[in-house]
């Protein structure tokens, strides 16, 4: 969780070296693999040009959008087993695992709205829009100030032990 991730800050911060990054799995290759599939589809249903890039840094954090939309707009693309893709499209909704994420990415690329796309292959298309949810930005920008504190703190205590 988070304290593991934080350790591996805190490893990285104190020695220079990146971690071990995590490489995958075959859920994460599948959707490497079918992402360009569903924007492709995404582009020709809502008549839209996408701009991919890599990661945009604001905040003290990354986000890495699937795709930037005109000014204004992100694409999260997310590839789901066509039994999880059944309960997303009767959901009609984000699915709640992802909400944070998107409104994340809303907040470090300072745009104002996003389209969550969920995709496989011979399965309707979902595309569901959300806009800045400014109180969950401001709750997100406080955790991650109180775990930024924390870390610094993890890390004084183990440069401390360590001197």
């Amino acid at each position: 969780g988070a304290f593991t991730y934080m350790n591996t800050l805190i490893g990285e911060r104190i020695t220079g070296e990146a971690a071990d990054p995590f490489t995958g799995n075959r859920h994460t290759e599948r959707g490497h693999e079918l992402e360009g599939a569903a924007r492709s589809l995404y582009c020709d249903r809502e008549d839209v040009q996408t701009h991919q890039v890599g990661i945009i840094l604001n905040h003290g954090i990354g986000y890495s959008p699937d795709a930037l939309v005109g000014d204004n707009g992100l694409t999260e693309i997310k590839t789901k087993l066509p039994k999880l893709q059944v309960d997303v499209i009767l959901g009609g909704e984000i699915p709640k695992e992802h909400i944070a994420q998107c409104q994340g990415g809303l907040w470090v690329s300072e745009r104002e709205w996003i389209d969550f796309i969920c995709y496989w292959p011979g399965m309707p298309l979902f595309v569901k829009r959300a806009y800045r949810d400014e109180a969950m930005i401001r709750k997100l920008s406080e955790r991650v100030k109180t775990f930024y504190e924390i870390l610094d703190e993890r890390m004084n205590r183990v440069l401390g032990i360590a001197a």
